[in-house]
């Protein structure tokens, strides 16, 4: 039987040690159609897909490692993760959080539609693939360490920072490749081999001063660190333009 015990201000434990993870997902959904509002996990080790579809405005809390696909198509809870994340958490997400205390895995925020992801420590190989935008809905990702290869790739709108402390260099290569709408925030500079197809470097303006300064912010709030923006030198990764690879089906 699962271990479920509910506490006082519409709140919930779930000791998840040895539990499937239909089971878990199942007594998470059971708990939250009771109108638990704070689901509380312990003993979590690689199940997957917590939080998955979750349409209400409530917070999870898990303590362990988060297995893959935390979050999938979720649009509106708050889930911490007391932990590192396997692959694609918050993979097409159209709204809410999910801030990780440790590091995550590739693929983070696959496909993202809005919502907001932090990572405290390092994330994986093409995090941020295929996100996107609509109107002044967007997408933000905030990496506190770094980034393997492949970051945004084909990005198609939304924001990226990353901080990259701790690490010399706070990307890989092939940043950007295929990018065709978004911007991807780096602190320091990076060498231009490390660029992707399609992508360009420019300088950050007062505007885009203003988005990272919101969002150092709230990641020194999250993870009780003192990131001084002031002190560091960003720059963006744009795309070149908003059809990269249209020569390569236009007829001659």
């Amino acid at each position: 039987m699962p271990s479920r015990k509910k506490e006082e201000g519409a709140s919930t434990h779930i000791d998840a040690k040895g539990m499937d993870y239909r089971e878990l997902n199942r007594t998470i959904r059971n708990a939250l159609d009771e109108g638990v509002s704070t689901v509380l996990i312990t003993n979590v080790l690689g199940q997957r897909f917590i939080g998955d579809g979750i349409d209400k405005e409530v917070k999870i809390s898990i303590t362990g490692v988060a297995g893959g696909d935390l979050g999938a198509f979720m649009n509106g809870p708050l889930i911490y993760v007391n932990g590192n994340a396997e692959h694609a958490a918050g993979n097409t997400m159209s709204n809410g959080k999910i801030v990780i205390y440790g590091d995550s895995g590739d693929c983070l925020g696959h496909s993202m539609r809005g919502g907001k992801i932090f990572v405290k420590g390092n994330v994986g190989y093409r995090v941020g693939i295929h996100m996107k935008q609509f109107e002044d809905i967007y997408p933000t990702i905030v990496i506190g360490g770094k980034a393997q290869s492949f970051l945004g790739e084909y990005m198609a709108g939304g924001i990226i920072l990353v901080l990259g402390l701790g690490s010399e260099c706070p990307v890989d290569s092939y940043v950007g490749t295929g990018i065709h709408g978004g911007t991807i925030y780096i602190a320091g500079d990076i060498d231009d081999d490390l660029l992707g197809v399609a992508t360009k470097k420019a300088p950050v303006d007062e505007e885009d001063l203003k988005i990272i300064r919101e969002l150092v912010r709230d990641y020194n709030s999250y993870f009780n660190k003192s990131v001084d923006v002031d002190k560091i030198e960003f720059i963006k990764i744009e795309p070149i333009s908003s059809r990269p690879f249209s020569n390569l089906y236009t007829p001659e």
